[in-house]
C-alpha cells in the first residue's frame, strides 16, 4: 500500500488544515472519513485506514483528519476556537475540497460527538458510522482522567522517554500493549519541534476541559444520536474504557431497536468489545479491523 497523500485545506477562517488521503478517489466502494480523538491525529488511523483502502475485494479511498491545533494542522491563535461548532465547519470544508461525501464515518472519541453533531446538520453526508468508544452519555470520570493530562504531559528526553510516560499513564487501561507498542504511541503523541520533543498537539487544548463541572452530569447527546437513526451504525467500546459504559451500549442498542422498522432492519446497532483495552480502542489489531471492513463493506 502506497503513503498516504498529505492535503493541505484552508479552514473558512482561513486556518490551515490537514488530512492525510490512503487509496484511490476512483475506488468504487463508499469513501470513509476518520475522526480522531480530543487532542489526537489523524496518524492513529494509519494502520486501520491503510488496510480499508488497500482491501482487494473492496478497496476504498480513506480520508483522516487532522483539526486545528493537532498534528500537521495550524494551531489557533485564540483558543476558545477549539469548540465543537468551529471544528465541524473545519470537517465539512475539508469535505467539501476533497468531494468525499457520503461518507462512512469512523469517529473515535470527540470525532465520534462530531459525527452525531453532524447528523443533526448534514445528515446526507453521513452513509454509516462507527462510533469508537463515545456514545451520547459521556462518563464524568473518564474526562477527569484526560483533562488531568491534555497539556500538562512532562516534557521526554528521548521517544524511549515518551513511551515510558504514556505506559505510566494508561498501562493499567491498555495491560497488553508491549515495548514496541508504546514506542509507536509515543511516536503518535510526540514530534520534534525545536530540538526537543513535545505534544503532537496546541497544549492550549486544555483549556477546552477548565468549565466542565464534574459534579454535575453531562447533558446526555441522544437527540443527536437518534439523528442517525437512519444510517448503519457500529460502536466499538474498550473492554477498561472509563468513558463508555457498557449499560450506555445497552441504552443505545435498546433504542435503536424501539426505532427500527421492519423496512430498516439494517440500522440495528452492530457492537464490538475490544478485551484488554481502554479509553480509547486503537482499531490497529487483525481481527478488529477485519470487523469494521466486514461492517463497511456491507454499507
Amino acid at each position: 500500500m502506497n503513503a498516504p497523500t498529505s492535503h493541505f485545506i484552508s479552514a473558512p477562517d482561513g486556518l490551515r488544515l490537514h488530512a492525510r488521503e490512503y487509496g484511490l478517489r476512483s475506488a468504487p466502494s463508499l469513501p470513509v472519513v476518520c475522526l480522531p480523538g480530543l487532542a489526537r491525529s489523524g496518524r492513529d488511523f494509519d494502520t486501520l485506514a491503510s488496510a480499508l483502502a488497500g482491501d482487494a475485494a473492496r478497496p476504498r479511498r480513506v480520508v483522516a483528519l487532522d483539526y486545528r491545533g493537532r498534528g500537521l494542522s495550524a494551531y489557533d491563535p485564540d483558543p476558545a476556537n477549539y469548540n465543537f461548532q468551529v471544528e465541524i465547519a473545519d470537517v465539512l470544508a475539508v469535505l467539501t475540497a476533497l468531494d468525499c461525501a457520503p461518507a462512512i464515518f469512523i469517529g473515535t472519541s470527540r470525532g465520534g460527538i462530531l459525527t452525531m453533531l453532524m447528523a443533526a446538520v448534514r445528515p446526507s453526508m453521513i452513509a454509516g458510522v462507527v462510533l469508537n468508544d463515545i456514545g451520547p452519555v459521556i462518563e464524568p470520570k473518564g474526562l477527569m482522567r484526560i483533562k488531568g493530562y491534555v497539556g500538562k504531559l512532562p516534557q521526554p528526553r528521548s521517544y524511549a522517554d515518551g513511551a515510558d510516560i504514556l505506559r505510566r499513564l494508561f498501562a493499567a487501561q491498555f495491560p497488553k500493549l508491549t515495548a514496541e507498542d508504546w514506542l509507536a504511541s509515543a511516536q503518535r503523541a510526540f514530534k520534534e519541534a525545536d530540538g526537543r520533543l513535545v505534544p503532537d498537539y496546541d497544549v492550549a487544548l486544555a483549556k477546552t476541559l477548565e468549565g466542565v463541572d464534574f459534579e454535575k452530569p453531562l447533558p446526555p447527546l441522544w437527540a443527536q444520536f437518534d439523528a442517525l437513526a437512519q444510517v448503519p451504525m457500529m460502536v466499538i467500546r474498550g473492554e477498561n474504557s472509563d468513558l463508555l459504559t457498557a449499560e450506555t451500549v445497552e441504552a443505545m442498542a435498546a433504542r435503536r431497536a424501539a426505532n427500527e422498522t421492519t423496512a430498516a432492519r439494517r440500522t440495528a446497532l452492530e457492537t464490538l468489545v475490544v478485551p484488554d483495552q481502554g479509553h480509547a480502542p486503537l482499531l490497529a489489531e487483525a481481527d478488529v479491523i477485519a470487523r469494521i471492513a466486514d461492517f463497511v463493506g456491507r454499507i
